[in-house]
């Protein structure tokens, strides 16, 4: 079943082509992801999918299968800045989900028990309760934990996670997705990516994440030179047939030169008059100069700058202890940095990795202990947040208030605008203005600020947002080779496992540990050790397990505390409820029908009577 096709789409802009007469197909099921380089136009072709905007060209079409509901993830994900939390994820128009948005509403005010019991007797009707499992999984599984939070006092990435949340919930038949694994952290994107695997679900997503794509996807396409280019298979089978399809369009050009070598001789020794058939061959050549005058992405460049001279002492913390109120961020913490080390840095959002980073460049102060800088430390900090480029700058203005050149090895020198050249910005980019650059341009350019300064202890913090994986292919060759400190914080695993060879991995409560491996080995570790213990508390005998139980308890949070008051209410409801159905069967006059009837409510009634008694009892063994 098609869900979608475009056929002969053009979109330009200005002088400037994006795509041209390009032709899709997707169907149901289907797990495609869009490949390119920032600014070809991937973001665009997605607003065009979405009827964001139109298309050019004559007889262009763009069809979305009428009878299916389709979703949409953007980048920047429009939400009412006044709404709550629950108000956004809630927002779908479906019965079960008003159904359930009330019942939610009910629940946050428990002392109303009118409200509460409407409430649950139209989630019965509507039998919503499935929908409510499967939205607690969401939101758990995202973080959302706070559903009064208003929209305008949320961050960036919490909009972007309750916009992922809500498109979730809301079960769409088609998904569009733009970077959906942006501003989420490991956990959640490992989570996401096996939520997607789903048969059922058909998608088409742009992403930098490629392991998100070798695991996800079966169809890669890759937008270039204004054309779509399908290759079947996941991101692993996409590099293969990419490289067999460069290699013959390097023996086509290099046959094309050829060519128009001896038709430009051919051109130079011809008059000025010439017959229909000669006229036919000169148009012919300037098809021919056009072709030959394509460039072929070999997806490389080297980076091969001199760095600043690196002393003896790094960078080094003694007994570091750092807090916020009562949530400790590191305690006692020891290490010191050695050459060319390579750390990656793991843990959830929150758990103060970007607090370490400060603690570092001597942005913050430890509360006991200290950090000492080497005298001959340059850092390079490439901050997430952190990007600040003047909009009336031309690209090349921005590299040379930086520096004119930088040193090479042997002597030699690289001037800004080569420098720019041999990080994807061509000699025309250089004259654009920042303000007409697409945000990964930005990105790309904020990027080679970074590296212009010749820093001998860089530090990455979340880099691959936003940039394609051709800046991000070129990026990891030059860190390749990068002869100094690398310090990298990111949700890109194939990037970390590529280029990090130990972690600090941020276990809660002040304690970072030193793993010695790639991420990839740690997770499949993690999960071992998570499939070994499952084993051990099923094989534990009863009294046993009691007695574990008893010393792990732990304080419920208010949260739960809440929750456990909720549930005793609601136990009480139905068990009042169940009373009066089981009084009605001794009315004499009572009908089979009725009966029948009765007796299916009391089955309901009992199965959610022993939900929530389960639950109840979760929260009275976890708090004791």
């Amino acid at each position: 079943m098609n869900y979608l096709t475009l056929e002969n789409v053009t979109k330009t802009y200005g002088e400037k082509t994006l795509f041209n007469n390009i032709t899709l197909h997707i169907d149901k099921g289907q797990k495609i992801a869009l490949v390119a380089k920032n600014g070809t136009g991937k973001s665009t072709l997605l607003r065009v999918l979405s009827g964001i905007e139109g298309s050019e060209g004559e007889n262009s079409e763009i069809i979305i299968r009428k009878d299916i509901r389709t979703g949409i993830l953007n980048q920047e994900p429009d939400l009412d800045p006044q709404h709550t939390i629950l108000e956004s994820v809630f927002s779908s128009d479906s019965p079960q989900m008003k159904a359930l948005r009330d019942y939610e509403y009910a629940l946050l005010r428990p002392e109303n028990t009118e409200n509460l019991e409407k409430a649950m007797q139209q989630m019965d009707v509507l039998k919503a309760w499935d929908i409510e499992n499967r939205v607690k999984e969401v939101l758990s599984k995202l973080k959302i934990t706070d559903l009064n939070q208003i929209v305008r006092t949320l961050s960036g990435g919490q909009r972007k996670r309750i916009a992922l949340a809500q498109l979730l919930i809301d079960e769409p038949d088609f998904l569009i997705l733009d970077e959906p694994t942006n501003h989420l952290d490991l956990d959640m994107i490992e989570w996401l990516e096996e939520y997607l695997q789903q048969p059922r679900l058909t998608l088409f997503m742009v992403t930098h994440d490629r392991y998100f794509l070798d695991r996800v996807c079966d169809s890669i396409i890759e937008l270039d030179g204004g054309q779509l280019f399908r290759y079947k298979g996941n991101y692993s089978e996409y590099l293969e047939k990419k490289a067999i399809r460069t290699e013959i369009d390097a023996v086509t050009l290099d046959k094309n030169k050829k060519l128009f070598e001896k038709e430009l001789d051919w051109i130079r020794r011809q008059p000025q008059a010439r017959s229909t058939k000669a006229k036919s061959r000169v148009d012919a050549f300037y098809d021919l100069k056009e072709a030959t005058s394509k460039k072929i992405d070999t997806d490389s460049v080297q980076l091969d700058i001199k760095m600043e001279w690196l002393g003896s002492k790094i960078v080094e913390l003694h007994n570091v202890g750092k807090s916020y109120g009562d949530k400790k961020i590191l305690e006692n913490f020891t290490y010191k940095f050695r050459r060319k080390e390579r750390v990656g840095i793991v843990g959830p959002n929150g758990a103060g990795k970007s607090t370490l980073i400060r603690l570092l460049t001597g942005e913050e102060n430890p509360d006991v202990g200290k950090v000492v800088i080497g005298d001959t430390i340059v850092f390079g900090h490439y901050q997430q947040d952190g990007m600040v480029l003047k909009e009336d700058k031309r690209v090349i203005e921005v590299i040379q208030d930086i520096a004119e050149y930088i040193p090479l090895e042997k002597g030699l020198k690289i001037t800004a605008s080569a420098m720019l050249e041999r990080f994807l910005f061509s000699k025309a980019q250089q004259q654009v203005y920042v303000s007409q650059l697409s945000g990964g341009e930005r990105r790309r350019l904020y990027l080679l600020t970074i590296l212009m300064k010749n820093p001998n202890f860089l530090i990455l913090d979340e880099p691959t947002n936003d940039l394609d994986i051709l800046t991000l292919n070129v990026l990891e060759a030059f860190l390749m080779d990068y002869p100094g400190c690398l310090l990298v914080v990111t949700h890109d695993r194939y990037f970390m496992d590529k280029l990090v060879e130990h972690l600090f991995i941020f276990e809660g409560n002040g304690q970072i540990k030193d793993y010695n491996g790639q991420y990839s080995d740690y997770r499949a570790q993690q999960k071992e050790l998570d499939q070994e213990k499952s084993k051990s508390d099923k094989s534990v005998k009863p009294e046993e397990k009691t007695t574990t139980q008893e010393t792990n308890k732990v304080a419920l949070t208010h949260e739960e505390q809440k929750e456990l008051k909720r549930v005793e209410k609601e136990i009480e409801k139905l068990e009042t409820k169940k009373a009066e159905i089981a009084d009605r069967f001794n009315d004499p006059t009572i009908t089979p029908v009725l009966i029948a009837k009765y007796s299916k409510e009391l089955s309901e009634l009992s199965d959610q009577i022993e939900e929530r008694e389960m639950r109840w009892m979760e929260l009275v063994e976890k708090g004791g």
